[in-house]
């Protein structure tokens, strides 16, 4: 299956990748407890930014926070490698383990569970173009070239641009778990 990806993707390590995809799953629901989704605009598609978006709005709308507590990755699991004429799609099976609530703006417990966490098969598909760049080991920012740490929110402290990995890089696709 690696072996696969390798003919498209030199870089590839299954380690480095699984270790990507943990920190988006947990930067996804930071930024939907934190309300604070652009933080998370250069590792997802424009359809599930707009699932995310619908979802804290929908939230907002009636003064209420989702809450993840004590979120973690339990496991990353390599479901399928899927070679296309022009993509190239893994499809991961994330087990993870956090408390789901929803709190009020006043940080009253309205529903949900709080005390326990819950374990949770997330099934995810993340998707890299076959001619995309290589994106070396230093990012540089679209817009001013200033280097750029997308690990954190992929928009640039200085000139507010927004690294997009759609063309240079892994992007969830598909998410169970949203």
């Amino acid at each position: 299956m690696i072996d696969n990806i390798l003919k498209y993707d030199s870089d590839f390590t299954e380690s480095s990748f699984k270790t990507f995809i943990d920190n988006v799953f947990i930067q996804i629901h930071l930024s939907i407890m934190t309300k604070e989704i652009e933080n998370i605009k250069h590792f997802v598609s424009s359809e599930i930014y707009t699932k995310i978006e619908n979802k804290v709005n929908e939230l907002s709308s009636k003064g209420l926070i989702q809450m993840y507590d004590e979120t973690n990755v339990k496991e990353t699991i390599i479901e399928n490698v899927e070679i296309l004429e022009d993509k190239i799609n893994i499809k991961v099976k994330l087990i993870s383990r956090y408390m789901d609530y929803l709190i009020d703006e006043d940080a009253n417990f309205i529903s949900g569970n709080n005390s326990s966490r819950i374990e949770k098969n997330n099934y995810l598909t993340f998707t890299k173009a076959i001619n995309s760049k290589e994106l070396g080991t230093v990012r540089k920012c679209p817009g001013c070239g200033v280097t750029l740490d997308i690990n954190r929110s992929g928009k640039c402290e200085y000139c507010g641009s927004t690294f997009d990995l759609d063309k240079k890089g892994w992007v969830l696709t598909e998410s169970s778990c949203l």
